[in-house]
């Protein structure tokens, strides 16, 4: 299966920018020094580099697996061993792995040769974030990228007119096979600003760019610098994932860009599964309705039915084309994840109303808040304090409480407002079991190269 076209626009990064041409000739480089091994790790830097190590192991049909270039000796250690990588792609220097092809000294002229794979075979081997143990590898096949790309595609009506503009990590699913995979796949050129500045998107569309990708903390970064947001009002698609888009912030983008953004849900396990449509309805807090191919589903705890009355919440279960078989090594972590009839259990926490649209309100894990009987989403929580106008950050979570089992805690980044008064505020627009027990001012959240908050990394400040 052939996974990249073969014709498209240029590539950038960072400044750096070679023609569609070149870009496959050095990959055929790659592909001639790699094939045959069994897994090639790339430095997933955000470089040329790390495109044409990728685009290579595709052509090669080797599985590539990224590693995040900020990532310790031991989470370097453990994706080495644990994924079989027996070389390391890259730019020229040292390896503390297996032995490193330097990928700047190929030529960019290398001979066209054998390409592809069988759709079952895999294409990816990506790491989870490991928040509950060493990360677990996700075998990604050519059929499930292919089958991912296409259904986005046609959601966003993504086509070679396009210009995709993002400044996303190069080792995750939205930075690397929705940002790189994706335009080589429909032929669109790619501008990667290297970093996702507020600034370098709006210098990006003043020069063409038409389709953006970003976080929530990118676009609520753009939404605070109205010159930059302004900018973007040439562009045709703002698309925000990974993490939900906080309501005021999508409000404030539309202010300021005339875009309503469109949301998406994904995983590392799934690709994207749900979204709004380019040419359709996009909702604040709402990430749309099942990508062609793909079934979603609520599911109570004991796996009763959740009804779509927009209110009961359940777990996420889906199944479709995209998503993954199972983790690498790990039968046992596979077998919990799917149910008995073969759906997978995300583990997200969401609600979805009679016409399909489906809203995520947090991870079971961490998001879902059992107190006093009541079953609470922090997501609706969060979007409540945000807002509040002196609001800038907000993460809920359930705290240990004697009495209700778990309180709603928050943990609020806001100026010249007080505890008290953020409590009244979340009371006077939820049901008053919702408001939280207890709120903590800090001066920032703990977040991870996605621009996520990490709840577990939260604490009550000392008194």
């Amino acid at each position: 299966m052939d996974l990249l076209g073969g014709t498209g626009g240029p590539v950038r990064v960072a400044g750096r920018e070679l023609a569609r041409d070149e870009l496959l000739g050095w990959a055929w480089s790659v592909a001639a020094e790699i094939r045959g091994a069994d897994a090639v790790a790339v430095h997933a830097t955000a470089s040329l580099e790390t495109v044409a190590a990728v685009a290579g192991a595709i052509l090669a049909g080797v599985p590539v697996v990224p590693v995040p270039p900020d990532s310790g000796p031991d989470e370097r250690a453990h994706i080495f061993g644990d994924s079989g990588a027996s070389l390391l792609l890259g730019a020229g220097g040292p390896s503390d792995g297996p032995p490193l092809v330097p990928v700047d000294g190929l030529p960019r002229n290398g001979a066209q040769g054998p390409a592809g794979a069988p759709g079952d075979a895999t294409a990816m081997i990506l790491y989870t974030s490991g928040t509950t143990g060493a990360p677990k590898g996700v075998p990604v096949s050519r059929g499930a990228i292919a089958a991912g790309l296409d259904a986005v595609a046609e959601a966003w009506e993504w086509t070679p007119d396009d210009v995709l503009v993002h400044g996303l990590p190069l080792f995750h699913v939205h930075g690397l096979v929705l940002g790189v995979l994706g335009p080589l796949r429909t032929g669109s050129p790619l501008v990667h600003t290297g970093r996702p500045k507020p600034e370098a998107y709006a210098a990006a569309a003043r020069d063409g760019g038409t389709l953006f990708f970003g976080v929530p903390t990118v676009w609520s970064r753009t939404a605070a610098d109205p010159s930059a947001a302004g900018a973007l009002r040439g562009a045709r698609l703002l698309v925000s994932g990974s993490a939900p888009l906080p309501v005021p912030v999508f409000e404030r983008l539309y202010e300021l860009t005339g875009h309503r953004s469109v949301e998406r849900y994904g995983m590392t396990e799934t690709l994207i599964t749900l979204s709004a449509r380019a040419g359709g309805d996009r909702r604040p807090g709402y990430v749309g309705t099942p990508l062609p191919g793909v079934e979603a589903r609520l599911a109570a705890e004991d796996g009763a039915p959740v009804p779509p009355d927009g209110e009961t919440p359940g777990e996420l279960h889906v199944r479709g084309p995209m998503v993954f078989k199972g983790y690498l090594n790990r039968p046992e972590a596979t077998a919990a994840s799917f149910t008995d009839d073969g759906w997978f259990r995300t583990g997200d926490i969401a609600v979805a109303g009679p016409d399909g649209w489906y809203r995520i309100v947090g991870r079971a894990s961490t998001d879902l808040i059992k107190s006093g009987g009541y079953r609470i989403g922090a997501g609706e929580v969060e979007n409540a304090l945000l807002a509040h106008p002196a609001v800038r950050e907000a993460a809920v979570l359930g705290t240990p409480h004697a009495d209700l089992g778990e309180q709603v805690t928050a943990y609020v980044v806001a100026d010249g407002v007080g505890e008290r008064q953020l409590i009244d505020f979340v009371a006077a627009r939820l049901s008053v079991h919702k408001r939280p027990r207890a709120v903590h001012l800090v001066d920032s959240l703990p977040r991870n190269a996605m621009g996520k908050v990490v709840k577990t990394r939260l604490a009550a400040p000392s008194p």
